[in-house]
């Protein structure tokens, strides 16, 4: 189950920083600012990767997709792709544990 959410927390990354170059120069958002909000949702992201191995890194990748999400905030564009990972991420998680159980059951 974890392959395709550390894939999903990756993929994050790159987006939020495309959405970074948006903020500054289609919604003008500081630098300052975009690139705070971007670390945080960054960190998380990373961070969520990190923990993947253990119950605490999926709570750390819904917290980066409540924020992913807040970016929108900044530039209404990341409103959507903020929805599309985290209805990417939920399919993982969801998708991933009735294949773990279905595993542990063949076994």
């Amino acid at each position: 189950m974890h392959m395709p959410a550390m894939g999903t927390l990756i993929c994050q990354v790159i987006v939020i920083w495309l959405g970074y170059i948006g903020m500054i120069q289609v919604s003008d958002v500081s630098m300052g600012v975009g690139a705070a909000w971007c670390a945080v949702a960054t960190v998380l992201c990373l961070v969520g990767v990190v923990g993947l191995r253990r119950r605490w890194g999926y709570l750390v990748g819904w917290a980066a997709q409540v924020v992913t999400i807040g970016l929108g905030l900044l530039t209404p564009w990341m409103y959507a792709m903020g929805i599309i990972f985290a209805l990417i991420w939920a399919s993982c998680v969801v998708l991933g544990r009735r294949l773990e159980t279905r595993q542990e059951a063949a076994q």
